[in-house]
């Protein structure tokens, strides 16, 4: 292995933003373990020298496995990537427990645990690096994304609260807050958001907001995957990467107008933006 070479565990390299992120890191000379639960899906990696690795981060014995196969072979972990999640939109009303819990599961939960199992092996390297997939879905909100946005605030304070925790251990601790990215996250979150308002009172807005996302998502406004890519690239590379890179369509914009406005300017902003009626959700 090349001096500067890391060893890296990567979540969610099935598509999108993990697959991109995968091949580079790997172009860039690090030896990348991608981890998804459609292991055929990254067999294109396998030509850039990443490994794939079946692995759902819902399952506690996936995800031991996986970390200790790596290690079994490496004899380390020196960058985990907790990358894998999705969204699941719809009215808090109707959004079922169970799919809340779900989303949980998959994006805070299973980041989570990860992160317990490789800690042990990082403070005995003394070094490592986590870096954790949230969003501007973290710091703002969009409605219909109740249980998404309340997902992607939990990785915001888990990620600060883990920084000051691994500090004295040497283990730096990252987060990658992606703005609009052009992948299929957006079609798969405009689908469920039209799933789930189907036949009750939120439908007509619903699908509104639906069809904006089904839009954007499909265009080429948004901005590409490798945009966060070059983020993450920074953030595994760097000597002192910073706590936050944040990057992508709207990531700084949408952030600041948040911060700059009243609540209720900012709901009526979010509204007009979705092109939602107030009066058109009432029973």
């Amino acid at each position: 292995m090349k001096s500067n070479c890391k060893v890296i565990l990567l979540t969610g390299a099935s598509s999108g933003i993990g697959f991109d992120a995968a091949q580079s890191l790997a172009i860039q000379g690090h030896k990348v373990y991608a981890a998804a639960r459609r292991v055929e899906l990254m067999e294109p990696l396998r030509d850039y020298g990443v490994v794939p690795v079946r692995m759902d981060v819902t399952d506690e014995q996936s995800m031991q496995e996986g970390v200790d196969m790596v290690v079994a072979t490496e004899g380390r972990i020196d960058v985990l990537i907790n990358n894998a999640g999705y969204g699941y939109f719809g009215a808090i009303e109707n959004v079922t427990m169970e799919e809340a819990r779900c989303q949980l599961d998959v994006n805070v939960f299973g980041l989570a645990r990860l992160c317990q199992l490789v800690l042990p092996v990082m403070r005995r390297q003394g070094s490592g690096r986590i870096i954790n997939t949230s969003s501007i879905a973290g710091k703002i909100v969009l409605p219909f994304g109740g249980w998404y946005h309340v997902s992607k605030f939990s990785v915001e304070a888990f990620s600060d609260a883990l920084r000051m925790e691994m500090k004295p251990f040497g283990i730096d601790v990252v987060m990658i807050e992606p703005g609009g990215i052009r992948t299929d996250w957006g079609l798969i979150a405009a689908r469920h958001l039209r799933e789930s308002s189907l036949n009750t009172p939120y439908e007509q807005t619903a699908l509104a907001e639906s069809n904006l996302l089904q839009k954007a998502y499909s265009g080429k406004y948004l901005s590409s995957p490798s945009v966060i890519t070059r983020a993450i690239s920074k953030a595994v590379n760097r000597r002192h990467p910073r706590a936050r890179y944040r990057t992508g369509r709207f990531s700084h914009m949408g952030v600041f107008v948040h911060w700059l406005l009243p609540a209720r300017w900012w709901d009526a902003l979010m509204r007009a933006f979705c092109r939602i009626n107030v009066n058109s959700g009432n029973a």
